[in-house]
């Protein structure tokens, strides 16, 4: 990896933090960003721009780490079994900009109506668990939102607002470690040469930071519909620069 994408990388996983805590999907904007602003690591092909995700995931992961709890096991088995069978599927067919537009919006939609629901809980249980799993199994879809999904779940099971944002938070360590994980074994595999690693640990670095610092900052909720309104805002961008380009 040239020189001249470490700062490119460093500054996705500067941003890989805020946006894996917050509903606004990541993936989402690690992607798109790059595109939108006619980076350098946006001409890598799709290998090497999965290496840059797992990177910053193990990043977000080191930062979340802290022992799982049983609500955070069980919500793992969905997403882990989802992604064993339709990863490359999902990146393969709908890792386009257009399509990752549209996970913006269902996202907004999912997340606007299940902030209707009523605020009565703040403890989850292994059922709670289940669902959420389902949810973040649905945030495969590029776009969706790991973070948005659940929240959506946890809020239509009549979690407050805090309590369905502390659950996204549980519950992705396991899923993110075991992304990390099995895609970090075929990262050693390909054996990728020096300047890649020193380009990849900085980004890992940054996100670690980012991350940790977001975790700090957290604050009162606010209504979903502030994160809806911002992802059919970034929906509307991709797709307009999309139709621009294609013309």
């Amino acid at each position: 990896m040239p020189a001249a994408r470490l700062p490119e990388v460093v500054a996705l996983g500067l941003l890989q933090g805020p946006a894996e805590l917050l509903p606004i999907s990541s993936s989402a904007h690690v992607e798109l960003l790059p595109w939108l602003l006619g980076w350098e690591v946006a001409e890598l092909d799709g290998a090497r721009r999965k290496e840059i995700g797992v990177a910053l995931h193990a990043g977000t992961a080191l930062a979340l780490l802290r022992r799982p709890s049983r609500v955070a096991l069980v919500a793992a088995a969905p997403p882990a079994v989802a992604g064993f069978l339709l990863d490359d599927v999902v990146e393969r067919r709908l890792g386009t900009p257009e399509a990752m537009a549209v996970g913006l919006l269902l996202g907004s939609v999912a997340l606007v109506a299940s902030d209707r629901a009523g605020e009565h809980r703040d403890v989850a249980g292994v059922a709670d668990a289940a669902w959420l799993g389902v949810a973040q199994a649905a945030a495969l879809l590029p776009g969706v939102s790991r973070s948005g999904a659940t929240r959506s779940a946890a809020r239509a099971l009549g979690f407050t607002r805090e309590a369905a944002a502390s659950l996204a938070a549980e519950v992705a360590l396991p899923v993110l470690a075991g992304a990390t994980l099995l895609k970090g074994i075929r990262l050693v595999q390909r054996r990728p040469p020096a300047a890649t690693v020193a380009a990849l640990a900085a980004g890992a670095a940054a996100s670690f930071a980012s991350t940790t610092a977001a975790l700090r900052l957290r604050r009162r909720e606010p209504p979903a519909l502030v994160f809806a309104l911002y992802r059919a805002a970034f929906a509307a961008v991709v797709l307009a620069v999309r139709h621009n380009r294609s013309r």
